[in-house]
């Protein structure tokens, strides 16, 4: 029995270290410890909260508006999003058994309220980086319209296992779909859960409830690094070229996973997400191609 034992827990060992050196992409040491220094986002979680001038970004939705587009600061938050994860390269992937994967896309899940605010969905967006905010707001509206009325039916299969089973289930349910879905990236259609349902990062807005800011913890099964809220917008007075004006403000807060990123990742993130949102025209297009960041942190 023990000898069985044994040579279970070595065969283990084995696969583990092939694993660890032969599959996936390469690891630095940096990458390594920062993975190995905390488990799972109980621990290791980065708070942030950013204040951006919004004068160029209200004025572009109101230009939006007027081509008879529907642009929200939402959209324009989810693409400036996008921005930052081209930038940090880092946060736009996700963790298997100890080691980074990078994503091949940038895709981004936006949690939209349903059942009168009663409950959240996700409402996944593909290809962040190549969609304008037009073309964003369009796949928003059109996939929340869908969980709204009832007729998302990966959503409906997802309620209608969750509802028959008791909560000690559930709780181990989706720990092992979250594995299987959002690190392996598996479909599992019976289940209404597709692969990577989360994408990088999942974005809300907690402006539209009246709130300046708010903070979200991490939801284990999303398995993703980095959660982003859009505040309310409101006039506050800044310094611009030595004098007090008003400005109209809104604050984004994000939750990120250390072990994802270090200062220099996390100083691009900032920057990038910070120029998405103060001047929403210069980036509103296809920078898939674009060289953004190119130090080698992975």
């Amino acid at each position: 029995m023990w000898f069985f034992l044994g040579g279970v827990a070595l065969g283990f060992l084995l696969c583990a270290l092939i694993f660890s050196y032969f599959i996936g992409p390469p690891q630095t040491p940096r990458r390594k410890l920062m993975i190995a220094s905390w488990g799972a986002p109980s621990e290791g979680n980065i708070y942030g909260a950013m204040e951006c001038d919004a004068t160029k970004a209200l004025q572009y939705i109101k230009e939006q508006k007027e081509q008879g587009n529907h642009v929200t600061i939402t959209n324009i938050a989810i693409k400036a999003v996008a921005l930052s994860l081209k930038a940090a390269p880092s946060m736009n992937g996700r963790l298997i058994w100890g080691k980074f994967f990078p994503h091949k896309t940038i895709d981004i899940g936006c949690l939209v309220n349903i059942n009168d605010g009663k409950d959240l969905a996700n409402a996944k967006i593909t290809d962040v980086d190549k969609k304008t905010t037009k073309e964003i707001g369009e796949v928003l509206q059109q996939k929340a319209g869908k969980l709204r009325s009832g007729k998302d039916a990966d959503w409906n299969k997802t309620l209608d296992t969750i509802k028959i089973l008791p909560v000690f289930v559930i709780r181990r349910l989706v720990y092992t779909v979250g594995f299987l879905s959002s690190a392996l990236g598996l479909n599992l259609p019976m289940l209404g859960v597709r692969p990577f349902p989360f994408g990088s990062c999942l974005v809300t807005s907690v402006g539209m409830m009246g709130l300046d800011m708010g903070f979200a913890p991490f939801t284990p099964f999303a398995r993703v690094p980095i959660l982003v809220m859009v505040g309310a917008i409101r006039e506050k007075p800044v310094v611009v070229d030595g004098e007090i004006v008003v400005r109209p403000i809104i604050t984004l807060t994000a939750t990120l996973d250390h072990r994802f990123l270090d200062g220099a990742q996390g100083a691009a993130l900032a920057k990038y997400l910070r120029l998405g949102i103060e001047d929403p025209a210069q980036w509103d297009r296809d920078f898939s191609n674009d060289v953004l960041y190119t130090k080698k942190s992975q």
